[in-house]
């Protein structure tokens, strides 16, 4: 059986914790948060005791298979391929999820802010806000910004090279294997792509990523680096110095990571022409909402409400949409738009 090791019997090992029924109940509480009312996470949780005692004896004997994935595309803003898999799979997702995301998450950079805990879009805007303003000293310094897009990142991350980066810091045999199991339950091209739908896909982009953030800081000295996901930004005051890194990085993501920039989605800007980053703009002593998310806000808020006076959502659903809006505001200044926004509450 491996490295399996039960208690009381050794040390145990990473894969021991992974398949626990403690870990897998955790999953499962915290896979299920906000979700226990849609039909197959109720379904699973009327026998979710037998579900997870046969998730862990699949898992300890190694004869747990990944079931095929259900493909849909939203649009949140953009059209996007999301496979979701199902239940039992999203929990053996979450299991492994909760174990590895402490093992590398202390070798991320700072500045990483995509599906970390304690950071997220408003820590990232706010840390480049307040980067943007100390580099053009107080707004009076010409002041620059490379904002640079990888081109279909998901679909592009190659497996072979993405379970070597997994092997530097996981060298546990049993999970391992788990791991293959879910890299090997779905690829967009021979050997290539990561499924949207998971949450092992966060962490997995996170961590090919994090060659690119150790190359920007330690290589190129970008002293302001900021990502999230694959979109990432360096301030500077030297153009020339921006397009030389931008080259460089062109070339490390196609040489190391076998990925590209997107075409028309790399450029350096003026501060003063404003930085759009995770759907803000940051200018010169302000941030606002960029416009086309306060559209796509008062449109959702505008069909909230169509459905809350058909009886479609309830009360508490459609005020918490409100709410939730009146949040993003907060964080940038855009008066007029809460204004509006607060209407909906009347």
């Amino acid at each position: 059986m491996g490295s399996l090791v039960p208690w009381g019997g050794g040390v145990p090992s990473l894969f021991f914790h992974i398949a626990s029924i403690s870990n897998l109940l955790r999953a499962w509480n915290e896979f299920k948060r906000g979700k226990i009312k849609r039909k197959d996470v109720a379904l699973f949780s009327l026998r979710s005791e037998d579900y997870l005692f046969a998730l862990h004896k699949q898992l300890s004997t190694k004869t747990y298979t990944h079931d095929p994935y259900k493909s849909f595309y939203v649009c949140d803003p953009k059209r996007r391929h999301i496979h979701k898999a199902n239940v039992k799979d999203r929990v053996v997702h979450q299991a492994l999820f909760r174990v590895l995301y402490k093992i590398f998450d202390t070798h991320f950079i700072y500045d990483s802010y995509s599906s970390r805990l304690e950071k997220g879009t408003h820590k990232g805007v706010r840390r480049l806000y307040n980067a943007c303003r100390k580099v053009s000293k107080n707004w009076k310094q010409t002041t620059y910004i490379l904002k640079c897009d990888i081109r279909k990142f998901f679909d592009t991350i190659d497996h072979t090279l993405l379970r070597n980066l997994i092997t530097q810091r996981i060298c546990d045999t049993d999970t391992l294997w788990l791991i293959d199991v879910i890299l090997n339950s779905f690829e967009k091209q021979k050997d290539k792509g990561l499924p949207l739908g998971n949450v092992t896909s966060q962490l997995f982009a996170n961590i090919y990523l994090n060659e690119l953030d150790q190359f920007a800081k330690h290589t190129l000295k970008a002293k302001h680096y900021f990502r999230y996901c694959d979109d990432f930004v360096i301030v500077h005051t030297n153009r020339e110095l921006l397009e030389e890194m931008k080259e460089k990085i062109r070339a490390f993501l196609k040489e190391k990571l076998l990925l590209g920039l997107h075409p028309t989605k790399v450029e350096i800007r003026k501060l003063t022409q404003g930085v759009d980053f995770l759907g803000y703009v940051i200018l010169p002593r302000t941030v606002i909402l960029r416009t086309k998310t306060k559209k796509r806000m008062l449109r959702k808020l505008a069909l909230a409400r169509k459905k809350f006076k058909q009886g479609e959502i309830t009360e508490t659903t459609y005020y918490g949409t409100v709410d939730s809006y009146l949040g993003v505001l907060s964080h940038c200044r855009n008066r007029k738009t809460e204004v509006r926004v607060r209407r909906f509450l009347t």
